[in-house]
């Protein structure tokens, strides 16, 4: 019989062991809690403590996921921005309901999001937009996000292309195809990885304005 290596799939594995959630002292708002957590990831060397997976769907019901960065938590809702022209962009606009996915393995720690989604006000994404890099702007304009493209020389040359435009004046607009999307939370399960495989999960889910919790098996 063949001997399995250390290196096979199956044979990868951690053990979990900081610390436990204890629903008694977990508040009655989960954004407090997901807040204070961004807050640890920050702080725990993870160099991208706010991406997250965002997940949706086509309208044949295909699903889709990619990480974006967390920009801002607002009123409950969860920002980011992207390119009103990408495809996850197009599948919101079809179907709204998103998920959205946090894993911080140095703090051994996951947070599941459902949601809906929708774009924000146009002064909101002006104001993020007008805090970013210039090289970001230049690239916002520069990119058809999620277009077919015929080489890496074309993205460059469009990159270049309004670099020139405008580098003299050094202020960038904002396109009008590029903006926010906030998510509303519906649903968000906190999950601290546990000894044993006996990992906590403690969920969140809201009815009209006021949140509910239960445990759940891991």
């Amino acid at each position: 019989m063949k001997k399995k290596r250390s290196s096979d799939l199956d044979q990868v594995r951690r053990e979990y062991y900081r610390e436990q959630l204890d629903e008694s002292t977990m508040p009655a708002n989960p954004i407090e809690l997901l807040r204070t957590w961004l807050e640890e990831a920050t702080g725990s060397g993870n160099p991208d403590p706010t991406a997250m997976t965002l997940s949706t769907v086509d309208q044949n019901g295909a699903p889709s996921s990619r990480i974006v960065l967390l920009k801002r938590i607002h009123q409950n809702r969860l920002i980011f921005f992207t390119n009103y022209h990408s495809r996850k962009a197009k599948e919101i606009r079809i179907r709204q309901k998103v998920a959205a996915h946090f894993y911080w393995p140095e703090l051994e720690r996951q947070v599941k999001i459902s949601g809906t989604a929708r774009p924000i006000e146009d002064k909101e994404s002006d104001s993020y937009f007008t805090s970013r890099p210039f090289e970001s702007k230049i690239s916002a304009w520069a990119s058809p996000q999620s277009e077919v493209v015929p080489d890496r020389k074309y993205l460059e040359s469009e990159y270049l292309k309004y670099r020139e435009r405008y580098q003299d004046s050094g202020e960038v607009p904002r396109p009008a195809y590029w903006g926010g999307f906030a998510i509303e939370p519906v649903r968000i399960e906190f999950w601290q990885g546990g000894r044993h495989r006996l990992h906590d999960r403690i969920e969140y889910t809201i009815k009209d304005t006021s949140w509910s919790r239960v445990r759940l098996a891991p």
